[in-house]
């Protein structure tokens, strides 16, 4: 039975007879966010007979949801093969209403979906990486993230969102079902979520920053440095053995930019780590002559990290030194850090409890 989530508009039109039907079906997935076939009222009897024989929708079934004081909502999925996964909704801005009442600006939301269950990087910072690779998300299992998010959420169809995929996974080695998804997630007869909307944030898989490149998709990138010298960065992410800095930086210098956008370098700050001037001066060279912004993200602590949180006020300095020298630099707003705030942290607490009572 196919994940009837996995198919493009043109490719539903295809399979259905008459094709027309392929549009009904797609309003009522992504407009109506409808979780099963007998709600389609405007289809016959048989079509939706059929569909239900070749097609399933829902594939996950929210487990937990815990919510931050900010509005931030990590969600625990379960699989239908039994497995968990995180996604988080992410308010980054409230509504701004006049003395009137009226709407100056509304909400801005970002959803940060996940591309694997587990991981295979093994970054010495994440959490993630303590629960092992179990499998690859099907493109499929990554729409129906989005869907349950703003069905949950109460989201209409036409708010539009941001995605970022910054979950669980690298996102480049499940490229295929990542980049379907997001032709899924960008269909305006959908979901009508812009590539440009729509930011893969990798650990730095240099081959592949390049196919994702070639297969002009129009999406932001995002490249997870965390460091300046291979050194550290091998030993914080170790894959960067296989693909150190200066290969990344060479395919990033290939990478197709929207000129209304940068690419995006994430540093994750750590206390006495990374979060020197010296490090400060070193980056500045390293993105030289790029279209770049850096995102200073401070380190969440959780149980069993060696890493601590860095000192806001030596934070600030990192950023002011690259901002006073012509390189974009944001400190990043932690969100959800009195929940399980980091990646995987929900998923293995669970784990641990279902360990517990068998």
């Amino acid at each position: 039975m196919q994940n009837i989530y996995n198919f493009t508009l043109k490719e539903l039109e295809e399979k259905m007879q008459p094709a027309f039907r392929a549009k009904q079906i797609y309003h009522w997935l992504y407009v109506k966010y409808t979780q099963d076939f007998d709600s389609m009222q405007n289809l016959p009897k048989d079509l939706k007979e059929t569909l239900k024989k070749d097609y399933k929708i829902q594939h996950l079934e929210i487990i937990k949801v815990e919510i931050s004081k900010d509005g931030t909502k990590k969600y625990l999925f379960k699989t239908l093969d039994g497995f968990s996964f995180e996604s988080v909704f992410i308010k980054m801005r409230d509504k701004k209403l006049d003395e009137n009442g009226n709407v100056l600006e509304g909400e801005r939301y970002t959803f940060c979906l996940s591309s694997q269950i587990g991981c295979k990087v093994g970054c010495a910072f994440c959490f993630t990486a303590k629960g092992g690779f179990v499998r690859d998300l099907s493109a499929g299992e990554i729409v129906e993230q989005v869907v349950r998010l703003k069905k949950d959420n109460d989201l209409l169809p036409e708010k539009r969102v941001n995605i970022v995929f910054m979950g669980m996974g690298e996102p480049l080695n499940n490229l295929d079902n990542v980049a379907q998804a997001i032709k899924v997630i960008s269909q305006l007869d959908g979901l009508s979520i812009s590539p440009r909307r729509q930011t893969i944030s990798t650990s730095g898989i240099a081959p592949r920053i390049k196919k994702l490149g070639e297969l002009n998709l129009g999406v932001q990138l995002a490249i997870s440095l965390h460091a300046v010298d291979n050194a550290l960065r091998t030993k914080l992410i170790p894959m960067n053995k296989a693909y150190n800095i200066e290969s990344i930086i060479e395919a990033v210098r290939e990478f197709p930019v929207d000129t209304r956008k940068k690419i995006m370098f994430e540093y994750l700050v750590i206390k006495d780590v990374n979060d020197d001037i010296k490090s400060a001066k070193t980056l500045l060279k390293l993105l030289n002559g790029l279209q770049a912004k850096v995102n200073l993200i401070l380190f969440n602590p959780h149980e069993g990290s060696e890493f601590k949180r860095p000192e806001m006020k030596k934070v600030k300095e990192f950023a002011d030194f690259l901002v006073k020298r012509g390189l974009l630099a944001t400190i990043r707003e932690s969100k959800g850090i009195d929940i399980s705030a980091a990646c995987g942290q929900l998923r293995e607490k669970e784990l641990k409890v279902s360990h517990e009572t068998l």
